[in-house]
C-alpha cells in the first residue's frame, strides 16, 4: 500500500470540525476495551501507533531516533462515525479514563449534509435558551383575601376532562314533577366524556420506542391507574398496538392514534369485535410540532420481525407517512368524514380529537371544530417537541412555540364563548429543563386543559441521554445507546421494564404533589385553573404582552 499523501490528509476532517471530541487518557486507560465495545456509532476503536522519540543516552549523548509502538483508543474523523456525545464509554470505564468534551467551535452541520442528501437526525431542537414556559412565575399567592389551601393536608381532586362539554342550555335535561330528568332520547346523543389527569403520555409509537421501553411506559400507566387512583392516559402513536393491549381490559387507558400512514389500523380494526373495553379516545394526526408539514417517518433501521408484524408491512423498509391525510382536502372535510368515521367505529362511545402542530393556522383549525357538535378537544404540539425522525432544518427553523399559540387559541375560544366547551391539549418542550409541574400549571392558566409529554418521560423514565447540545439524537437510527428508541436486541435488553414503570410512578407522584404545592395558594383543589392567567406574570415585557399577563420585575 503507498503511503498517504499530503492530498489524502487534506481532505479530511479535523477533530475540531466536530460536535464532541473523545479526551482520553492514556495514563489511566488499562486497555479493557469496554468503551470501544459499546459505542453505539463507532465513534472510537482500538489502534496502533508508531510515534517517533529522540533520546540522548550517556556523557556525551548524540540524538537517537526510535520508534515506539503504542496501543490507543482512537476517535474516528469519518462524518460517518462522528462521537455523538452519549458518553456511555464513560459510563463502562472503570478508571475514568474516557469522556466525550463538547466543542463549541464544531462545524458539524457544515460537513453533514453528505452525497446531497440533507442530514435527518431525532431528539428535539438544538435551542439551548430557556424556554419562553420558563419565564413565567406564579405571582398570585393568597394571604388573608382569599382562602388559601394547605397542600399538605388539604383534600385535593386534580382531574381535567377529554370530550365536548355541551353548554347548560344543550344539556338534555327536562323538568318532572319540580325534578331534573335525563330525556332519554335526547341523551343518546350526549357526545362521550372522560376523567383523565391533566398530564398524559404523548405519542411515542411502537416502533419509535423499543419493545422494552413501550412496556415499560404501559406498565407504568396501568399501575398509575388501578393502584395509585391516578387516571393517567397514554397515547399511542402511529403504528398502531399489540393485539394483546388491544383485546384487554387495559386498553382504556390507551388513546390510539390514526396518522395518514395508517399504520396498524387493519389490526385495530380487526381487533374491534374483540375488545372488552374501549379506548379512553381517538387521536387524528395531522401534524407534529418538531416538523410541522413533514409526515411522520420511521426509518427502515427500526423496522424489525414484530414492528412489521403490528404495522403489516414488510421488514426492513423505510415507513414514511404523508404530510396530510391524503383523502382529505380541507379541515371541514377532515372534521365531517374523519372525526365523524372514528365515532360510528366505536358506535359514539370514544372521545375523538385531532392533533396538529403549532402554526399560525390553528385558530383556523379551533373555529371549524367549535361548529362541530362532535370534536371532542383539539391538540397543539409546540416547536420544541421531540421526534423519532426528521430533518434538521424542520426541527430547529420551523414551528410555532406553544405558549403564544395556546394563548391565542383560547382568547379566541373566549370571544366566541366557547372556552369550557373544547378542551386544549398542550404539548411541545414541556419541562425542557425539568421544570414539568410549573411549565403544566402555567399552560393551563395560559388556556390548556391537559398538558402531552415525550421527551420529559423518556428523560425521567430511563435516562434518555438527548439535549439541546447536539447530544445523542440518533433516535432516528436505531442506535440508542440506552435502548430507549431501537430495535435491537443488543441495546434494548439493556432497558429494565420494571424499572422504567417504577420511574414513571414516581415521575407522576412527584408531578401530582408539585401541583398541589401550586395550586393550594390559589385555593384551587378540585378544578384546574384554567385560563386563571391573573395566576401567573413573567419578568420579560415582551412576553407579558404577547400572553396577554402582567409584568414584574
Amino acid at each position: 500500500m503507498e503511503p498517504a499523501t499530503r492530498l489524502d490528509h487534506n481532505h479530511e476532517l479535523a477533530l475540531k470540525d466536530l460536535p464532541y471530541i473523545i479526551r482520553w487518557r492514556d495514563d489511566r486507560c488499562k486497555r479493557c476495551g469496554r468503551c470501544t465495545a459499546v459505542c453505539p456509532v463507532f465513534a472510537i476503536a482500538p489502534s496502533v501507533v508508531v510515534k517517533r522519540a529522540v533520546e540522548s543516552v550517556g556523557k556525551t549523548p548524540e540524538p537517537q531516533v526510535r520508534r515506539i509502538v503504542q496501543t490507543v483508543v482512537k476517535q474516528s474523523n469519518n462524518i460517518d462515525r462522528y462521537c455523538i456525545g452519549c458518553a456511555t464509554c464513560s459510563l463502562v470505564c472503570p478508571n475514568d479514563a474516557i469522556e466525550p468534551e463538547y466543542n463549541e467551535r464544531h462545524k458539524f452541520l457544515i460537513h453533514k449534509n453528505q452525497r446531497g442528501v440533507a442530514y435527518t437526525r431525532g431528539g428535539r431542537r438544538n435551542d439551548p435558551n430557556v424556554s419562553t414556559l420558563d419565564k413565567l412565575k406564579f405571582t398570585r399567592i393568597s394571604m388573608l383575601t382569599d382562602p388559601a389551601l394547605d397542600a399538605g393536608r388539604h383534600e385535593f381532586r386534580i382531574r381535567t376532562y377529554l370530550g365536548r362539554i355541551l353548554p347548560p342550555d344543550e344539556l338534555p335535561l327536562k323538568l318532572i314533577d319540580g325534578n331534573l330528568a335525563i330525556d332519554k332520547i335526547a341523551g343518546k346523543f350526549i357526545p362521550p366524556v372522560r376523567e383523565i389527569y391533566p398530564v398524559m403520555i404523548g405519542s411515542m409509537s411502537v416502533g419509535a420506542l423499543s419493545p422494552t421501553m413501550w412496556e415499560g411506559l404501559a406498565m407504568g400507566v396501568t399501575y398509575l391507574n388501578e393502584v395509585e387512583g391516578l387516571p393517567v392516559v397514554m397515547c399511542s402513536g402511529e403504528g398502531g398496538m399489540p393485539q394483546r393491549l388491544l383485546r384487554s381490559r387495559f386498553i382504556r387507558y390507551f388513546i390510539p392514534q390514526i396518522a395518514s400512514g395508517y399504520f396498524g389500523w387493519d389490526e385495530i380494526v380487526r381487533a374491534l369485535p374483540h375488545m372488552i373495553d374501549d379506548p379512553c379516545a381517538i387521536e387524528i394526526k395531522y401534524g407534529q410540532g418538531a416538523k410541522p408539514g413533514d409526515g411522520g417517518l420511521l426509518m427502515a433501521h427500526k423496522v424489525f420481525k414484530l414492528i412489521a408484524e403490528i404495522r403489516g408491512v414488510p421488514i426492513g423498509v423505510d415507513l414514511p407517512s404523508p404530510p396530510t391525510h391524503q383523502t382529505k382536502y380541507s379541515i371541514e372535510e377532515a372534521v365531517a368524514k374523519m372525526i365523524q368515521s372514528m365515532y360510528m367505529a366505536w358506535g359514539f362511545r370514544v372521545p375523538v380529537y385531532p392533533k396538529i402542530s403549532g402554526t399560525k393556522t390553528a385558530k383556523s383549525v379551533l373555529n371549524n371544530l367549535v361548529r362541530n357538535p362532535y370534536a371532542a378537544a383539539l391538540s397543539i404540539d409546540g416547536e420544541d417537541g421531540g421526534t423519532g425522525a426528521a430533518y434538521n432544518v424542520s426541527m430547529d427553523k420551523m414551528g410555532h412555540p406553544i405558549a403564544s399559540n395556546l394563548r391565542e387559541c383560547y382568547l379566541d375560544l373566549v370571544k366566541h364563548g366557547k372556552q369550557n366547551e373544547i378542551p386544549l391539549i398542550a404539548a411541545g418542550g414541556v419541562g425542557k429543563k425539568g421544570n414539568l409541574a410549573a411549565n403544566a400549571a402555567a399552560l393551563y392558566m395560559l388556556g390548556a386543559s391537559c398538558v402531552s409529554i415525550g421527551k420529559y418521560i423518556m428523560q425521567a423514565a430511563a435516562g434518555c441521554l438527548g439535549d439541546e447540545y447536539n447530544r445523542c439524537n440518533v433516535c432516528n437510527l436505531g442506535l440508542c445507546p440506552r435502548g430507549i428508541t431501537t430495535q435491537e436486541p443488543k441495546l434494548y435488553r439493556r432497558l429494565d421494564p420494571d424499572k422504567v414503570a417504577e420511574r414513571v410512578v414516581d415521575v407522576f407522584k412527584v408531578l401530582d404533589t408539585e401541583l398541589k404545592k401550586i395550586f393550594a395558594p390559589m385555593g384551587r383543589s378540585t378544578e384546574l385553573p384554567i385560563g386563571m392567567s391573573d395566576g401567573i406574570s413573567s419578568d420579560d415585557p415582551a412576553v407579558a404582552e404577547r400572553l396577554d399577563i402582567s409584568y414584574v420585575c
